[in-house]
């Protein structure tokens, strides 16, 4: 089995962002000349995280974002966390920190509306994503 890591940078505009990364982990699985296996991909920040979710309507990126800032919002009593940034911290727990992908003839394996998403929580910030690609 070969591995192959890289990573890649994300900025952010807002406090709340979801930011498609497909084509740079695509990209990534093209240079790696890895056709079958699979690919991590890993947030290593507190207030971000990463999922797969809808890319064809850009509401659902904003329904996510609705409903993650109505379950933690920014400004809630009882908060000890001296930052000001506890519900990022909640948020990014909730979503997680990573996704594994499939690849198959040297394609991330994804639904027809499917996207890889860098979701920001504290921002707007400059942020890494680490890749790991595995297989033959």
């Amino acid at each position: 089995m070969k591995i192959i890591n890289d990573n890649f940078n994300v900025s952010t505009r807002g406090r709340n962002q979801m930011i498609d990364i497909t084509s740079q982990i695509q990209s990534i699985v093209n240079d790696s000349g890895i056709s079958d296996g699979d690919v991590v991909v890993y947030c290593p920040h507190t207030t971000a995280g990463i999922t797969i979710n809808e890319n064809a309507d850009p509401d659902v990126q904003h329904d996510i974002l609705l409903t993650l800032e109505n379950i933690f919002p920014q400004r809630r009593a009882g908060y000890r966390h001296s930052e000001g940034n506890s519900d990022s911290h909640c948020k990014s727990s909730l979503v997680g920190c990573s996704e594994l992908v499939l690849i198959k003839k040297g394609c991330l394996i994804l639904g027809t509306w499917q996207s890889v998403f860098f979701c920001e929580f504290d921002g707007p910030r400059n942020r890494n994503v680490i890749v790991q690609v595995r297989g033959q």
